[in-house]
């Protein structure tokens, strides 16, 4: 482990004190005027992926880059021991559902890279190899799939090399032969769902799979495919162009599925925002010309999960309960500001509701720790389930067809175990069936874990999260990693991850800011870190960062912080306001300049999260 820690901190002052000479970047200015603020922009000519002088650009960066980094000591050492911790593993499953007496799920077997499709006989656990997507070319993948209700088929969507536009294939379980059907251009987000009968699948289709159009996620459309026919007959159920009165625009996702009983279609505009209208109409419907959609829900309603149950609607909303309340109302006449709520508001944030035949599931969270409770759809009566401490999620086998349902716990120290569970005999059993047990060391007994709260810019509470070796000298000398995200409500629960594991070996403290934009403490969390309130993501980053160094965890030149997607914002405001502050920037696939972001494919879709340029109250804070 010495050597790791040598390689961490020689890699640090090696950026410190390095004199980088980067490939020159031609200068082409564009002045944008924003309500009469003008800035100038050297570089939107970089926009321009297709031009060759653009790719060159790339070609040298590149280059220059890894220049750098392949001077870096010890880097082989330390990518052998990320593989040896990695295989420490146990196989992983994904997407584990049950027809009848058979389990069908998606495994990746102990050291291999990627997925297979599995099933396994419920009785004897003989486990069977339906499908190995490899088949079909080198590093093809299984992103998703979905069985038909009787069991014959499987609808499962493949992507290469990890890419996330995808192609709809349906595999004949007696054959084990894949059916002509190809349907495509599919976001690798989106659901597909076989109809009653087996016979057709409905899915939302893309308008283009051209990953540098600027149309590649606008103006896609609900379809229903008759299996064994050209898409070219297939149904549009929902779309912008042929449904006007539904108000489309053209950056949302239309979004269909069905109720569990086969009596409702359910039309979902979505986006980026969590609010959406919500449609639906008679199953028989879909063999109209035109669906008559009736609207059940709007944005305004803030509902962000339902649940049909059979003329009932369950519902959760944080509309005037920050932290969220779950209610019932009417289906057909649904009264959502006079409906019975079965889980009222507290000091804790509802979540991740799920439901089986007879149970409707939710999360109760602080942030940090998460305990699952059900609901009996019958009686209304709720109980806690009986699982061990941490953060623990659930996932139906089947919804239609019984009450079991699989829960996952884990911890920041702790990989994750697959629990079995019936609500109605509320017994909590290790998954013997699907086995994820590893062979890693006792993290327990090596590393710490510190929950704290920081105070920010303006007084606010930022939970900070830290992990850091036992018996750690407290001088400022440790090198630190520290993250963040804050955007969508989504909160960074604890979970285990191999690849910082590696980095708590190497002696790096790592910590997590759960900084406003994300869900930590409820709607109202969120909201604080969106659209004009933006800046308080990357000041509570800021502010939690501060901490880590003024309690001498680290010091500004062993501080390395990192930002992913949404996360961006937070680490390429935060250097560019505190540069002082970090001696490395990690920004994965980040998302960095929110005033160039609507003219990309993905842009308008964010309007809801981060505001826009086209409205003034909303572009400047």
């Amino acid at each position: 482990m010495k050597y790791t820690i040598l390689l961490m901190g020689t890699f640090l002052s090696q950026l410190c004190s390095a004199q980088y000479h980067y490939p020159a970047t031609a200068e082409h200015p564009v002045v944008n005027d924003y309500f009469g603020t003008k800035i100038t922009d050297n570089y939107q000519w970089l926009e321009d992926i297709k031009n060759p002088e653009v790719q060159t650009w790339f070609k040298a960066q590149s280059d220059y880059t890894n220049s750098v980094i392949d001077k870096i000591p010890n880097r082989d050492g330390l990518f052998k021991r990320m593989k040896e911790v990695q295989e420490m593993g146990g196989d992983s499953y994904r997407n584990i559902t049950q027809n009848g007496n058979t389990f069908f799920y998606s495994k990746v077997v102990k050291n291999a890279k990627l997925s297979k499709l599995y099933s396994k006989d419920a009785t004897t656990g003989t486990e069977t190899l339906i499908f190995d997507p490899e088949t079909l070319g080198k590093n093809t993948q299984i992103t998703s799939f979905s069985v038909d209700p009787e069991g014959k088929k499987i609808a499962i969507l493949f992507s290469k090399s990890g890419a996330e536009v995808c192609e709809l294939r349906i595999l004949d379980l007696t054959t084990k032969k894949l059916l002509n059907d190809s349907l495509s251009p599919i976001w690798s987000e989106f659901s597909y769902e076989f109809t009653a009968d087996g016979k057709a699948l409905i899915y939302t289709k893309m308008s283009t799979g051209d990953l540098n159009s600027t149309d590649l996620l606008k103006n896609m459309k609900a379809m229903l495919h008759q299996i064994g026919t050209s898409t070219d007959k297939d149904i549009v159920l929902a779309s912008r162009e042929q449904y006007p009165e539904l108000n489309i625009l053209p950056e949302q996702f239309s979004d269909v599925s069905f109720s569990d009983d086969y009596k409702y279609i359910i039309l979902r505009i979505t986006s980026t925002k969590s609010e959406n209208p919500v449609f639906y109409a008679p199953y028989s419907s879909i063999k109209d010309k035109k669906i008559n959609w009736k609207l059940l829900m709007k944005p305004s309603d803030e509902i962000t999960e339902y649940h049909f149950a059979g003329d009932q609607l369950f519902f959760l909303t944080h509309k005037g309960a920050p932290n969220y309340k779950l209610g019932v109302t009417d289906l057909k006449n649904p009264d959502y500001n006079n409906a019975k709520i079965i889980v009222p508001e507290s000091g804790k944030v509802i979540t991740g509701i799920h439901h089986s035949k007879n149970y409707l599931f939710y999360a109760l969270s602080d942030g940090i720790s998460q305990e699952k409770n059900q609901i009996d759809l019958r009686t209304f009566d709720i109980k806690k389930i009986p699982l061990p401490d941490g953060v623990n999620t659930s996932g139906s086998l089947n919804r239609r067809q019984s009450d079991d349902i699989l829960c996952y716990n884990f911890g920041w120290l702790s990989p994750y175990n697959i629990y079995e569970y019936n609500p109605s005999q509320g017994i909590v059993s290790k998954s013997k069936k699907f086995d994820v047990s590893g062979s890693y060391p006792d993290y327990k007994s090596l590393y710490e874990v510190k929950e704290v709260e920081v105070k920010s810019h303006d007084g606010v509470m930022v939970p900070l999260s830290i992990i850091y070796p036992k018996n750690m000298k407290m001088d400022g000398s440790t090198p630190t990693y520290i993250t963040g995200y804050g955007g969508y409500s989504i909160s960074y629960v604890p979970q285990f991850s191999t690849r910082l594991s590696v980095l708590l070996e190497q002696g790096v403290v790592i910590a997590i800011a759960h900084v406003r934009g994300g869900g930590e403490k409820g709607e109202s969390w969120h909201e604080s870190g969106m659209k004009t309130k933006k800046p308080n993501t990357w000041k509570d980053f800021i502010a939690c960062s501060e901490y880590l160094v003024n309690q001498k965890y680290t010091s500004p030149s062993k501080l390395i912080g990192n930002g992913m997607s949404m996360g961006g914002i937070l680490i390429g405001r935060a250097i560019t306001e505190r540069p002082d502050l970090f001696a490395v920037a990690l920004v994965e696939v980040g998302m960095t300049n929110i005033l160039r972001n609507e003219t990309t494919a993905n842009g308008p879709n964010q309007i809801p999260e981060v505001g826009t340029i086209q409205k003034r109250k909303i572009y400047k804070p």
